[in-house]
């Protein structure tokens, strides 16, 4: 037993100290970046999304009217190609993503998938690549309103922050298809709001509105409908205002919580921080903070 132990202990050391060296890294790659000349590469247009820049955020809108933005290959395509881009674009430091008044995306497209079979989800690993929403480096912020529902709730786990307008549904009714949630359902959603109201969703396919999930912590806080996308925006303007490899590493640290102990986690936390203290902005930040003046940025 203390055999295991031992090796299990070592294991989540050898993540943390691999996740930390990781992170120097990232630090050291920063030094002599410049973040002002980046070019997007983002397409002249896209077949299921709109994409755009808000003053330093980058804004992804998805864009299927008749479909009611249900999810599909493409579409997720799409997304992932120009969140890639806006990740690469030095003048962006966050990213929003969005749907319509009526409907965030109201699950997968079960046309394009029902007449699958088990060899062809298996081979082709479905969904394995919608999850790269997930490894964006810079903050996303999914701008929910109407439904999300499926395939649109998983998709809006995937970012970093959820605000929800107040007419925004949320929900994961793939049991009344006969099947289960495949890309995240079952698995973020429990990390949000808990094993109980997780399962009752789950096996029941019930909705909830914004507020209820408001006060379940699925999202952070909920507007009126007209404010929704002043308000995402403003947000991710505001953290595209501070160091961006200080915000890196800020979500890094956090999403770190999903994998690590308490005890590695603090650890891993404490060494972040003691980094930080290689560079230039940690410097700046502090000399502004005591010169009582706005700090320069120079993201590195």
């Amino acid at each position: 037993m203390a055999a295991v132990i031992s090796s299990c202990t070592l294991n989540v050391s050898f993540r943390c100290a691999t996740r930390m060296g990781y992170a120097a890294r990232r630090v050291a790659t920063n030094h002599g970046r410049s973040f002002s000349s980046a070019t997007s590469d983002l397409k002249p247009s896209y077949e299921y999304i709109l994409a755009e820049k808000n003053g330093s955020a980058g804004l992804i809108t998805l864009n299927r009217p008749k479909a009611l933005n249900a999810l599909c290959d493409g579409l997720l395509d799409d997304v992932i190609h120009a969140s890639r881009a806006f990740d690469k674009d030095d003048s962006v430091g966050a990213i929003v993503i969005t749907g319509s008044k009526k409907a965030f995306a109201a699950g997968a497209d079960i046309k394009e998938m029902s007449s699958r079979d088990y060899m062809q989800c298996y081979i082709n690993n479905q969904f394995e690549s919608w999850g790269d929403v997930a490894k964006i480096n810079k903050p996303t912020i999914a701008a929910i309103s109407g439904y999300a529902l499926g395939g649109g709730c998983e998709l809006a786990m995937m970012c970093d922050i959820m605000i929800a307008s107040e007419s925004a549904k949320f929900g994961q009714p793939e049991i009344t298809l006969g099947v289960i949630p495949g890309c995240g359902g079952t698995q973020r959603l429990i990390r949000a709001i808990g094993k109980a109201k997780a399962m009752e969703m789950v096996l029941s396919g019930n909705m909830i509105d914004a507020h209820q999930a408001e006060r379940d912590g699925l999202v952070c806080r909920v507007v009126p409908d007209d404010n929704l996308m002043e308000e995402a925006l403003k947000l991710a303007n505001k953290i595209s205002s501070f160091s961006r490899p200080a915000v890196a590493m800020a979500k890094e640290t956090v999403n770190s919580a999903y994998e690590l102990n308490l005890a590695e986690g603090l650890r891993f936390e404490r060494r972040i921080f003691h980094s930080m203290f290689s560079m230039e902005d940690q410097k700046e930040g502090m000399k502004a903070f005591i010169e009582k003046r706005p700090a320069e940025w120079k993201h590195k």
